[in-house]
């Protein structure tokens, strides 16, 4: 049946960002899916740790910085010891910093390249590591942007974070893929999060984000659930170096 090839029953994620927002709600898919999860935020997920577990899979959570590269091993370390194998891992964690390029900062350029494109480097290459360690191959799902497409206004830095994946998504499936890893991306359009909050706030911006969005809406936590689980099953086997718009049409206008 095809919607086996869905199911993740014994596999293990990790999804990084996983407090609140998208990386909450990838949680719940991942496990709804049948996948025990490791999940890795700067703050506790009792939320996302209740609810997985009231699903009756197991979850582990983390609390670590990934401003730095330091936690990486230590949470890969983590899902192994508890799990004894780890099998996706899911790249959310992220900021964005706001101001004109013109004044832009340079603390607000590199805290943002950390964290959105150097931590999702070295922790793609630390998991895959693992992947071929373990003979298993594996899984990697790197969060995207529309703004890997395109310029924005006002965040430079995330802009040039998120190229920068879509980017290194495309370079390591191409090196990878023979190891049976799978590395591709999902770019969310604009989404009702903690980072679209100041754009939400303005009523101008936020009608005009919306006029310009043939679905009328801003997206959920919900719409990427379907899609993660998709890159993180056998369904996926021959997609690598993909990056998946979720989008509402955003980029078709």
């Amino acid at each position: 049946m095809i919607l086996d090839s869905f199911k993740l029953d014994s596999k293990v994620a990790i999804v990084t960002g996983a407090s609140t927002g998208l990386g909450q709600g990838m949680c719940y898919a991942l496990a709804e899916a049948g996948a025990d999860i490791v999940g890795v935020d700067y703050v506790e997920m009792p939320e996302t740790e209740a609810k997985i577990k009231a699903m009756g899979k197991n979850f582990v959570g983390v609390v670590a910085n990934l401003m730095s590269t330091d936690p990486i091993q230590g949470i890969i370390d983590t899902a192994v010891k508890t799990y004894g194998h780890v099998d996706i891992l899911v790249n959310n964690a992220g900021i964005i910093r706001r101001e004109d390029a013109i004044e832009f900062s340079e603390k607000n350029w590199d805290d943002v390249i950390s964290i959105n494109l150097k931590t999702v480097f070295f922790f793609c290459q630390a998991v895959a590591q693992q992947y071929i360690k373990q003979g298993t191959g594996g899984k990697i799902i790197n969060i995207a942007s529309m703004l890997s497409f395109q310029g924005g206004i006002r965040v430079p830095s995330y802009t040039a974070s998120k190229s920068g994946v879509m980017g290194i998504t495309r370079a390591m499936a191409n090196e990878w893929a023979k190891h049976n890893i799978n590395i591709n991306a999902i770019a969310p359009g604009y989404m009702a999060t903690n980072n679209t909050k100041q754009l939400r706030d303005d009523a101008q911006r936020s009608a005009d984000i919306l006029a310009r969005i043939p679905a009328g809406r801003w997206g959920l936590p919900s719409d990427v659930m379907g899609p993660v689980v998709f890159l993180a099953s056998s369904a996926s086997d021959y997609v690598n170096g993909y990056t998946v718009a979720v989008d509402g049409g955003w980029l078709a206008r």
